[in-house]
């Protein structure tokens, strides 16, 4: 596993933008369960995004 944060960072933006666009999408069609797995990968990458702050933190 790699010490640095960019691939973490990376990968939680692109859950963040697919969490996004699947809420949106669940929203325009009324599709609860796409809104809360929009929510979910929204979170997930908000997490990610977050390991990858605390790697990059330990490196500095």
């Amino acid at each position: 596993m790699s010490s640095n944060g960019a691939g973490d960072k990376a990968k939680g933006a692109g859950n963040k933008a697919k969490g996004a666009v699947k809420d949106a999408v669940g929203n325009v069609t009324n599709n609860k369960k796409m809104q809360a797995d929009g929510k979910k990968d929204k979170v997930k990458g908000e997490t990610q995004d977050a390991k990858g702050d605390v790697k990059n933190k330990a490196n500095d």
